[in-house]
């Protein structure tokens, strides 16, 4: 069902070889240990042949979440961030809060694709995600949930993809 836009774009982005990405955990109890959404990220982008150039874990702290995301624009060659975790409607949940206030450019079809594709995995408890995406500073910037199967549909439905496409995109 793509248009010959579409595919001439992602025959143009697929030269981009891979792509460098950085990969944000916010969790008040994750640690590199028990980060299972951040290692299926790490799993799933290394195994499309694309690289992690930044993966840490911050707290569910606003501050710390925007400063991070600054200095990871700031310090990385990163053309994909993507966050995990923080994106619910409990009062701790603040990455999406931090995010959408960041966004330059919001790309709300991802947030509404992501949730009707996980209605078909948990029903109505979908519309308690607040997943996001959009550009900033011209990074494309995702905010998924942290669970490994919202990851597992983040990741094989919507990034993965068009990754290349996403990048070239914000990039030409």
């Amino acid at each position: 069902m793509s248009s010959a836009s579409t595919e001439k774009h992602r025959a143009i982005a697929a030269g981009l070889g891979a792509i460098p990405v950085a990969i944000i955990t916010v969790s008040d109890t994750r640690t590199r240990e028990n980060d299972t959404g951040g290692d299926l990220i790490e799993q799933r982008v290394t195994s499309a042949g694309h690289t992690v150039v930044f993966r840490t874990i911050v707290k569910d702290e606003p501050d710390q979440i925007g400063a991070l995301l600054d200095r990871v624009i700031d310090e990385t060659e990163a053309r994909l961030v993507l966050f995990t975790g923080g994106t619910g409607i409990a009062p701790r949940d603040t990455t999406y809060d931090v995010i959408a206030r960041k966004l330059e450019k919001t790309m709300p079809g991802f947030g509404e694709l992501f949730r009707m594709l996980s209605f078909n995995e948990v029903g109505a408890a979908a519309m308690l995600s607040r997943a996001v995406a959009g550009v900033y500073r011209g990074r494309v910037v995702v905010s998924m949930p942290g669970s490994p199967n919202a990851v597992q549909v983040a990741m094989d439905k919507l990034i993965l993809p068009e990754i290349q496409h996403l990048a070239w995109e914000v990039a030409r």
